[in-house]
């Protein structure tokens, strides 16, 4: 499933330079990331009524275009990889122009959310992973 997030940039969202701040983007990445989960049914409440939180644990990054207020800007969230207890997503923030402004994958890790130690994926979020 891929989800799709639009948004506007903000003048708050502006640098000294002028364009996003590279902060930003990983805010826009996570707000895609939670698009993701919700489309997905996997909110927070679910996911922690199950015994499992979610941790982001790594995000490479490639900043791409710069982007000016006013930008219409999509962030799309796709599922990559699953492992035993990480998995990998992939998003890009798009213009409303066509162009790839970034583009990052960003691992997490399932945490049980007692003992705080990595767990195995539940099925609900591994399903994910498999092919449509």
């Amino acid at each position: 499933m891929i989800a799709t997030l639009e948004l506007i940039v903000r003048s708050t969202e502006i640098d000294v330079n002028g364009h996003v701040n590279n902060a930003k983007y990983l805010e826009y990445l996570e707000w895609g990331r939670e698009e993701w989960y919700e489309q997905a049914g996997l909110r927070y409440d679910m996911l922690l009524a199950m015994g499992v939180q979610t941790v982001t644990v790594n995000i490479n990054i490639n900043y791409r275009k710069e982007c000016k207020q006013g930008d219409k800007l999509t962030v799309t969230t796709t599922p990559e990889r699953a492992g035993r207890s990480s998995y990998v997503l992939k998003q890009a923030i798009v213009n409303d122009r066509g162009e790839l402004c970034a583009d990052a994958l960003v691992t997490s890790v399932a945490m049980d959310s007692s003992t705080r130690k990595s767990r195995e994926l539940p099925p609900e979020l591994r399903c994910q992973f498999q092919p449509q």
